[in-house]
C-alpha cells in the first residue's frame, strides 16, 4: 500500500503529543533507576548510558505515531514530525551508547541490558495490539526499564550478580507504585477497590528490603525509603485519605519514586 500524504490546511500539529510520552508516570521509572545507579556507583560511562536510556525511551512515543499512521497507508503532518523527532532521539541515543562502548573495556553492562529485552518485548507486544495501559506491559516496561540500574552498576565496577540487587530495588520500587496508583485512581473514581492486597505487596517489598539488608546487599536508607513508601499506601488506600487529582496522584507518586532512589542510592555510597 503506497502511503499518501495528508495535508491540513489550516491544522495545528500537535508536537508535544508526537514528541513526548502521553504517560508522564513513565519518566519516573525511566529516571529513578538512572538516578538510583549513578548515586550508587557513580561514573561517566554510566551517565551516558542514562542519557542513552532517555533516548530510547524518548524514540517510543514517536515511532508508534509513525508506525501506526504507514500501517493506515497516510502520511499526515504529524507523521512527518513522528519521523523527525524519532530519530533524533535515537541519534542521541546511539552516540551516547557508542561513547559507552568506547569508554568501557568490558562489555560486562550488556548483560542486564540483554535481560531486560524479554520484558521490553511484551511491552510492545501489547503496545502493538492499542492495549498499553494494562498491568502486564506496565510491570513489564517498568521492570525492562529498572535494569538500567544494573547496567551503570556494572560500569561503576560492581560484579553483574550484586548489580541485579538494583534491578530487584528498582523493580519493587515500581511494581508497588503501579499497583497503588491503579488502586488509588479507582477509589477516586468511587468504584470499589480493596486496599488489602495493595498493602500486602508493599509490606512484602519492605520485608525484601530488610533481609537484603541482613545479608548486607541493600542499605539501612532503603528500609527507610519503603517504610515511607508502605506508610503512604496505608494512608492513601484509606478512609482517611484526602482527595486528589489524577493529576497530583501522578506528580506526588513521581516524587515518592525520587525520594525512594535518592535515599537508597545515597545509602550505597556512604555505606548507611
Amino acid at each position: 500500500m503506497s502511503v499518501k500524504a495528508v495535508h491540513k490546511p489550516g491544522g495545528r500539529v500537535v508536537i508535544r503529543s508526537v514528541a513526548l510520552p502521553t504517560e508522564h508516570g513513565g519518566w519516573g521509572f525511566l529516571i529513578e533507576p538512572i538516578v538510583l545507579g549513578l548515586l550508587a556507583a557513580p561514573t561517566f560511562a554510566g551517565f551516558l548510558l542514562g542519557i542513552a536510556a532517555v533516548g530510547v525511551f524518548l524514540v517510543h512515543q514517536p515511532l508508534k505515531v509513525a508506525i501506526k499512521d504507514r500501517r493506515k497507508g497516510v502520511r499526515p503532518p504529524r507523521a512527518v514530525w513522528a519521523e523527525r523527532f524519532a530519530a533524533s532521539y535515537g541519534l542521541v541515543g546511539a552516540v551516547a551508547f557508542i561513547a559507552v562502548l568506547a569508554l568501557t573495556p568490558s562489555p560486562d553492562f550488556l548483560v542486564p541490558l540483554a535481560l531486560a529485552v524479554p520484558l521490553a518485548s511484551v511491552q510492545l507486544v501489547y503496545d502493538a495490539r492499542n492495549q498499553s495501559r494494562r498491568l502486564a506491559p506496565e510491570l513489564s516496561g517498568a521492570c525492562a526499564l529498572a535494569m538500567t540500574a544494573s547496567a551503570i552498576a556494572v560500569l561503576g565496577g560492581w560484579d553483574i550478580l550484586p548489580s541485579l540487587v538494583l534491578w530487584l530495588i528498582a523493580s519493587m520500587r515500581a511494581i508497588i507504585s503501579i499497583l497503588h496508583v491503579r488502586a488509588r485512581l479507582k477509589l477516586e473514581r468511587k468504584k470499589a477497590q480493596s486496599p488489602w492486597l495493595v498493602w500486602a505487596v508493599h509490606g512484602a517489598a519492605l520485608i525484601v528490603m530488610i533481609a537484603l539488608i541482613i545479608v548486607g546487599r541493600a542499605p539501612w536508607l532503603g528500609a527507610a525509603a519503603f517504610t515511607i513508601l508502605l506508610g503512604r499506601t496505608v494512608i492513601g488506600l484509606s478512609r482517611y485519605r484526602t482527595s486528589r487529582s489524577p493529576k497530583v496522584i501522578g506528580m506526588m507518586e513521581m516524587g515518592y519514586g525520587f525520594v525512594t532512589s535518592i535515599l537508597t542510592g545515597t545509602g550505597y555510597s556512604i555505606g548507611v
